[in-house]
């Protein structure tokens, strides 16, 4: 599934060509997404002009100064601009028509994404209010990191992926962030200090912004907005790495089942 740094990458690469745009229509082939999509888009968004493009976690929010499109990508999810009069392929459920004759397309294969009108205050919305801080922001740190863990027994590697303490960081980004710590994904997140939930924040912060450098992560589906694979999957430290030496000491990198969600550490460099 797409996370923070594949949904920034897309939000860097179709932010230019719409800002400042005016919708002309919207075409919607297939409302059947995870949820429908809004009847009458089309009546909703013409002649709105889109002022930003911004993300929240990992949902894309086009601004239109009186109501945003919440869009999320789902597992198999991608957008592009293209010309409006592009023959559209099977999987090609939405486009946002601009009046300069280009369109956003929405292109999801597996129909997991999904796509709402909201007024506002878009921060007000179910998907969007209950959401931790930023990674990348200033209200993201050890020390916030440690009051969100005192007494928690549940293992930190789930505990970071939580979207309620932090948004964004998913499994592969989880895992790395980890290893650079040098912390356990198993230890219980309430029995990890101040000093290395700061290490931990950290290398967070270093993981997520070299992944969006790279473009992010392309396992599956995943590509850039231009179509284009994200390359941080040739800097993974451990993850996808299982008996393959550990690039800190040479111990054979284990696998496990944590939170149902494969997990990948050196039992050596991680305590």
């Amino acid at each position: 599934m797409p996370e923070l740094p594949e949904v920034e990458t897309t939000r860097r690469g179709i932010a230019p060509l719409l800002e400042g745009k005016r919708i002309k229509t919207a075409i919607v082939r297939q409302s059947k997404l995870r949820w429908p999509v809004p009847r009458g888009l089309a009546r909703t968004l013409s002649g709105r002009k889109i002022e930003s493009v911004s993300r929240r976690g990992k949902y894309l929010l086009i601004n239109t100064g009186n109501g945003h499109l919440i869009l999320h990508l789902g597992m198999s999810g991608s957008l592009r601009v293209i010309p409006a009069d592009t023959p559209a392929s099977p999987h090609d459920h939405v486009d946002i028509v601009l009046q300069d004759g280009q369109c956003l397309r929405l292109r999801d294969p597996r129909r997991f994404g999904s796509l709402h009108w909201v007024p506002p205050p878009v921060e007000a919305h179910p998907l969007l209010r209950d959401l931790g801080p930023e990674p990348l922001s200033d209200l993201f740190d050890g020390g916030y990191l440690r009051d969100r863990a005192l007494g928690r027994r549940s293992a930190v590697k789930g505990f970071i992926m939580d979207s309620h303490i932090v948004v964004g960081v998913g499994n592969i980004y989880a895992s790395e962030s980890l290893f650079l710590a040098g912390i356990h994904p198993q230890r219980a997140a309430g029995r990890i200090g101040a000093e290395r939930y700061q290490r931990l924040a950290d290398s967070i912060r270093q993981v997520l912004a070299a992944a969006i450098a790279e473009g992010g992560t392309s396992l599956r589906d995943f590509v850039q907005e231009n179509g284009n694979l994200g390359y941080f999957a040739q800097q993974l430290r451990v993850y996808g790495r299982e008996g393959a030496p550990c690039l800190g000491c040479g111990q054979p990198v284990r696998q496990r089942r944590i939170g149902q969600r494969s997990s990948f550490f050196c039992p050596r460099c991680q305590h």
